[in-house]
């Protein structure tokens, strides 16, 4: 694998984005595939080839009996900022490619108090990391790492998560 080569998303995959940044088609989608994310009020801000960011609004929903945001509501926004990009980077490819994460590790550094905004920088990896297991009959992993920061960009958590992508054999 060439670590210099730059992955692009086709034209079937940037319309599939959309439905994400729209609000109207993602609160859909998280009530049919992910009704708890619904629920939390979790919202798609941005996806590309580079990166995807999700966010998440401390509400009292989503609080715990300390009065900051769940530990579990952060992850779930964390994840769908790398399952975004999961999703998108398998869409339309041949042969299908089947996705799960493998691994998951979590720093919790401040409470979260307002709205937090989950950056995954990791669009890159996750392409190259499904262009090679198209050509393979291996599993092949990729770790991402996810920021989650208030508005003024303090860091209040840190995520990583290690996505399996596995071409189907017909």
């Amino acid at each position: 694998m060439n670590n210099n080569t730059r992955h692009t998303y086709t034209d079937y995959q940037r319309r599939y984005c959309q439905q994400f940044t729209n609000p109207w088609k993602l609160r859909l989608y998280l009530l049919a595939k992910l009704p708890m994310g619904w629920l939390s009020g979790m919202q798609v801000l941005e996806i590309n080839e580079e990166r995807a960011v999700t966010t998440v609004k401390h509400r009292w929903l989503n609080q715990n009996p300390f009065g900051s945001m769940y530990f579990a509501v952060q992850a779930m926004a964390a994840e769908l900022s790398t399952g975004v990009l999961a999703l998108t980077a398998t869409k339309g490819v041949k042969p299908k490619i089947l996705t799960i994460i493998t691994a998951n590790d979590a720093e919790f550094v401040k409470q979260a108090k307002e709205r937090i905004y989950f950056s995954c920088e990791g669009g890159q990896e996750i392409l190259a990391a499904v262009e090679e297991a198209k050509n393979s009959t291996d599993n092949v992993t990729v770790s991402v790492k996810v920021e989650g920061k208030t508005k003024n960009g303090t860091l209040v958590s840190a995520f990583h998560f290690s996505w399996s992508f596995r071409a189907v054999q017909p």
